[in-house]
């Protein structure tokens, strides 16, 4: 049973919040890269996996020191982080597929 600490529920949230601002930031990256013509998919790909890695880190915090904790939203914020990883990943390997070819 976890115990309920005020420290590791703040730490938590901010975890959840930071999750969900990158996550947002690299789903409008997705609809909209000509907001970000230079470096676009490095930028979303960077954004994705801090957006894992916020969440995931949000829920360990979570289940380890908050009793009652549901871990639904930083479970959305995961799921935003892979589809970032997923969509951006795929143009990254065709920018490096097109420029590989042009060697």
């Amino acid at each position: 049973m976890a115990r309920d600490d005020t420290d590791a529920r703040r730490a938590m949230r901010l975890c959840t919040w930071i999750s969900f601002g990158t996550g947002a930031l690299g789903v409008l990256l997705l609809f909209f890269p000509q907001l970000l013509p230079v470096g676009g998919p490095w930028v979303q790909l960077a954004l994705g996996v801090i957006t894992l890695i916020m969440a995931f880190r949000a829920r360990r915090i979570g289940t380890q020191g908050v009793e009652d904790y549901d871990g639904r939203l930083s479970l959305l914020g995961a799921m935003a982080g892979f589809a970032i990883c997923f969509f951006a990943g795929q143009v990254a390997f065709g920018e490096i597929v097109r420029l590989a070819g042009q060697g």
